[in-house]
């Protein structure tokens, strides 16, 4: 999130607030993210300006650009560094998606991922043609549908489907083309994709969430989670909970791997740290800070005093933006007796996710507990501004990590599909009698039938 991940970001002295439309700045957010030897840059997106808060629209960042077109052209900056787009299966169609992160693949020779989201919020229904948002658990059934399409979509070509034969005038092996002809719920898609098979097989798939619909989507479809836990034993429940569900699935533990989130504030010294984050949340306005716990919770704040308790809420069944956030909010501010305004200072920054404080040594012990702690496979680090905040991270961190050996020196491979440890799923025309195809499946109109299943990788997970 840009300028930073704390709502207050724009407005921090060493943050650049009005380069958040400009290449340049994200270039070098990339380039710098490349230099620390990070898995990948991860953008957040969203399809609407939330004007519920006239104020907070004035107060807070509420524009950025298209993550696909932004992606596209940092993958001609970078090498190494795995791009991820937050795509939304509510508010799109299979064969758009399918093709655009194919494309992104081919341009960054292997490094895309998509960021599976459903859409919480109702405001982006109405850009759409809809008068109310779809109910939580029919936007997951869509979105089971939507990644089934889509991996069918990228299988329409085999691997070698293409072989430029200039003396013979043969371009591509037609009997490696494959119509996907699909018939479902949601969707009606004949194929085949206009694009060659991904570089990665398939673009590596991402998701957050904690609600059951969510982890059980995660468990049959992801290979990356990133998600929000406040405690350690929060994080090793979901972790094992998740990790137990993949089997019934067909797939491994290792073939998912779950990154919570983490808000760092760094300072060379206890002290730095701590009036860095005194700093940031000075420059909180009220209204932003309401309106952004509104937003997460999907319940109006705004007629509430703001120093006295949160409201009775209602039963988490009877929400229908994000569930998992709203509980876990909800949890916070009853386990520590927090006012409104307490409340929005302790997620402005982190927004639900963990917050960690303090020398590089101390943020490199709090990531290790939760590493070695069976809570997280990686972490999904959130610079509370930028670019200032991820080059301390970069400069600071990630060598304590690597004196550590809990984190690479140089990048072994090319695609993201390597940095993770995660393998190529093979074309489905290779798999005949294999063992851990699920029976789930797409028939093609040539009688050739497309399993769906998630990732068959067989490599075990090694620190980075």
């Amino acid at each position: 999130m840009t300028p930073g991940h704390h709502v207050a970001a724009w407005r921090y002295p060493d943050s650049e607030a009005s380069e958040v439309l400009k290449f340049r700045f994200y270039k070098r957010l990339a380039q710098i993210a490349e230099r620390g030897k990070f898995d990948l840059l991860f953008l957040a997106d969203g399809y609407a300006v939330s004007e519920a808060f006239p104020e907070a629209v004035a107060q807070t960042v509420a524009v950025r650009p298209e993550p696909i077109t932004l992606l596209s052209a940092l993958s001609a900056v970078t090498e190494h560094v795995g791009l991820v787009a937050t795509v939304s299966t509510t508010y799109n169609e299979p064969f758009h998606v399918a093709r655009k992160f194919a494309s992104l693949d081919h341009l960054s020779d292997g490094r895309a991922a998509w960021n599976v989201v459903t859409s919480n919020h109702s405001a982006e229904a109405y850009n759409f043609g809809r008068d109310e948002h779809l109910l939580h658990s029919l936007r997951y059934e869509r979105a089971r549908e939507f990644i089934q399409v889509a991996k069918g979509l990228w299988d329409s070509w085999e691997d070698d489907a293409f072989v430029y034969d200039k003396d013979n005038a043969i371009f591509a092996d037609r009997g490696k083309l494959h119509t996907l002809n699909h018939q479902g719920e949601w969707f009606s898609v004949r194929g085949p994709l206009n694009v060659a098979r991904p570089v990665q097989g398939y673009p590596v798939i991402v998701q957050a969430g904690a609600s059951e619909p969510g982890k059980e989507l995660a468990a049959s479809s992801a290979e990356v989670i990133f998600t929000a836990w406040q405690t350690l034993e929060e994080a090793r429940r979901f972790y094992a909970d998740v990790k137990g569900r993949l089997s019934k699935h067909g797939r491994a533990p290792e073939d998912l791997l779950i990154m919570p989130g983490v808000f760092p504030i760094i300072g060379r010294t206890e002290e730095e740290a701590a009036e860095k984050k005194a700093s940031l949340e000075r420059l909180i306005p009220a209204e932003a800070g309401v309106s952004l716990l509104s937003n997460l919770i999907s319940f109006d704040l705004s007629t509430y005093p703001v120093d006295g308790p949160l409201p009775d809420l209602p039963e988490l069944a009877q929400v229908n933006g994000g569930k998992s956030r709203f509980q876990l909010i909800k949890d916070l501010a009853e386990r520590d007796n927090l006012t409104i305004r307490q409340l929005y200072q302790r997620i402005a920054g982190a927004r639900g996710h963990r917050e960690i404080l303090g020398t590089p040594v101390q943020i490199a012990d709090q990531l290790e507990e939760w590493f070695v702690g069976g809570a997280a496979d990686g972490f999904n680090v959130m610079p509370p501004y930028l670019p200032g905040g991820l080059e301390d991270f970069v400069e600071l961190v990630v060598p304590e990590l690597q004196r550590r050996g809990l984190f690479r020196a140089e990048y072994e491979g090319k695609t993201l599909r390597e940095h993770l440890g995660l393998s190529r799923p093979p074309h489905p025309a290779a798999l005949s009698g294999s063992p851990r195809i699920n029976t789930d499946t797409v028939r093609t109109a040539g009688g050739l039938e497309h399993p769906e299943r998630g990732n068959e990788a067989s490599l075990h997970y090694t620190n980075r």
